[in-house]
């Protein structure tokens, strides 16, 4: 592990006082999905751009909802290279007020934190690109490619999902060669900077419909088919089943990276994950724990139960929802078989609810490795860069099924021990959220 302090840039300038604005201004612009209106937040960007001096018809919001717009902003080069697309989404997660020390929707700087809705989940990142795209201008930058900033709604649900609206309807305006995103996090732990990163996959996010049938009744005389313990046995069947492992070149080079970065047992096993076959012991050791089991194996989890209408009467059906990520490579349809089998129920059926398609990785370009390592090194000396495969899910998806590669790098860093992202008191620190912008 690094043992580098997280020593502070110097901050305080123009760019960096216009970025805090901006972040405030799409902070205090509620996003959500029940009440929120990205098109409103569109508009005050378009706003800002146009007072900087770009045309019109280079800043365009469009969207199939009217509180569902979509920016997208071109800074013009000289059109030598195809663009290059960077992305972030304006929709945030609901936040209940009663749960929060402040106001969700006030950007609030408090503990040399920014606390706010969307602080790191995704406005910090929206708020960094329109921030660089106007000191590109203001610079005079003329680079040898058009650079296209998206920002999107309806990433986080909803009817509406933008990056995948605008590739269906307005693909042109976001054709690139690449584009970066959000999924890739500097790991920070006790103020120590452990590694940046760089998401080039991700799993896909596949819910299936659990549902057991059994017989229904006076609860008063219960029988000995019951829907609800059919479904819970199946459940708990479900939850001692371990998808096979399955490790692909993203997740291979993250183990070889980060096996030079841990050390003692972690750093063996991480070797270990190497071999053909991997290791069985480092398998059961790094398995134990979340975040590394989720990237060895698909996983499925029921987040959701319905069962009955009436206190006493017995239902004839119970139903779970069960999240499923799935490893890039496997098909839904193979994880339908997986879940079957492990349910082990024939009255107990499973049907997908909707059925996302699976993106191919996007290779680890060396011209892109590359830049982020230089600029890693220089703002950070001694700070290793690291491929991962995200474990959640991001807009990335529907650009590299289309076949625009897209890579999650931000440059911010932040503590693995406490991360907010949907969850009450969401902050970033501001050294963090200016580093981000001085490195992206």
């Amino acid at each position: 592990m690094n043992n580098l302090p997280a020593a502070p840039l110097p901050f305080g300038t123009g760019h960096q006082k216009l970025a805090r604005e901006i972040f405030r201004e799409l902070i205090e612009i509620d996003t959500t999905t029940s009440t929120g209106d990205t098109t409103q937040a569109c508009r005050a960007m378009v706003e800002r751009l146009r007072d900087e001096g770009f045309p019109r018809d280079d800043l365009r919001v469009l969207g199939p909802a009217p509180r569902k717009g979509n920016l997208v902003a071109r800074l013009r080069g000289t059109g030598t290279r195809a663009p290059v697309l960077l992305l972030a989404h304006l929709d945030v997660v609901d936040a209940q007020r009663e749960e929060w020390s402040v106001d969700p929707f006030t950007l609030v700087e408090r503990d040399g934190h920014f606390y706010g809705r969307g602080t790191t989940d995704d406005k910090a990142m929206a708020a960094i690109w329109i921030a660089n795209l106007i000191r590109y201008r203001q610079e005079g930058f003329s680079p040898d490619r058009d650079i296209v900033v998206a920002l999107t709604a309806d990433e986080e649900g909803g009817d509406h999902n933008g990056a995948e609206w605008l590739l269906r309807e307005h693909r042109p305006l976001v054709e690139a060669e690449y584009g970066l995103n959000e999924g890739g996090i500097g790991r920070m732990k006790g103020g120590v900077r452990v590694f940046n990163t760089v998401q080039a996959s991700e799993k896909v996010y596949q819910d299936f419909l659990i549902e057991a049938r059994g017989q229904s009744g006076h609860s008063a005389v219960p029988g000995p088919d019951s829907a609800i313990y059919r479904l819970a046995e199946g459940l708990g069947r479900l939850s001692r089943y371990r998808f096979p492992v399955n490790i692909g070149e993203i997740t291979r080079a993250f183990f070889a990276r980060m096996s030079e970065i841990e050390n003692g047992d972690a750093a063996a096993d991480m070797k270990a994950m190497l071999k053909t076959p991997p290791d069985p012991g480092a398998v059961s050791r790094l398995s134990a724990l979340p975040y590394y089991n989720g990237l060895l194996r698909t996983t499925c989890v029921p987040t959701r139960l319905d069962a009955g209408h009436a206190n006493n009467t017995i239902p004839s059906t119970a139903r779970a929802v069960v999240n499923c990520r799935i490893i890039p490579g496997e098909s839904p349809a193979e994880v339908r078989t997986a879940l079957v089998a492990a349910l082990a129920d024939d009255r107990i059926e499973v049907r997908p609810l909707g059925n996302l398609r699976a993106a191919p990785p996007s290779p680890l370009r060396p011209e892109l490795m590359r830049e982020v390592e230089r600029i890693t090194s220089e703002l950070w000396p001694g700070v290793p860069v690291v491929p991962v495969m995200g474990i959640g899910g991001t807009d990335s998806r529907h650009f590299r099924h289309a076949g625009i590669p897209m890579y999650g790098v931000s440059g911010i860093f932040l503590d693995v021990d406490d991360v907010r992202a949907h969850a009450p008191d969401e902050r970033i620190g501001v050294q963090s959220f200016f580093e981000g912008q001085e490195f992206l």
